[in-house]
């Protein structure tokens, strides 16, 4: 599990990153990234699985492997508020499958935050 200091918490805090932040979208998973302006000590990670994921085991298996990405992802010395968004084939994908998504997904977005 994620530090509480490296989650997003507040439905605020995810809605400004969603609509402001850098977009890097993948087959089952969305990615959204935004530098905060206040500094940091490392990025914070939020999770957004809707019911179109699948039902309540479905959904909170996603959210899992999800977090657990994150928490491989996690940078120290990073500043970033980043959203990861599963989409309705995320539930159904492999931890491998799951993981390759993010991943690039990642990379992708931390490439369009440099260029900001």
């Amino acid at each position: 599990m994620l530090p509480k200091n490296q989650r997003l918490r507040l439905a605020q805090d995810l809605t400004v990153t969603v609509r402001s932040g850098a977009r890097s979208g993948r087959r089952n998973v969305v990615l959204y990234a935004r530098p905060r302006p206040e500094g940091g000590m490392g990025d914070r990670f939020g999770f957004i699985v809707s019911k179109a994921v699948g039902i309540a085991v479905k959904r909170n298996l996603a959210k899992r492997r999800m977090r657990e990405v994150a928490h491989e992802l996690r940078r120290v010395d990073g500043n970033l508020d980043i959203v990861v968004r599963a989409l309705p084939g995320a539930a159904e994908l492999s931890w491998e499958e799951l993981r390759s998504q993010v991943n690039t997904a990642f990379a992708s977005v931390l490439r369009k935050t440099e260029v900001r």
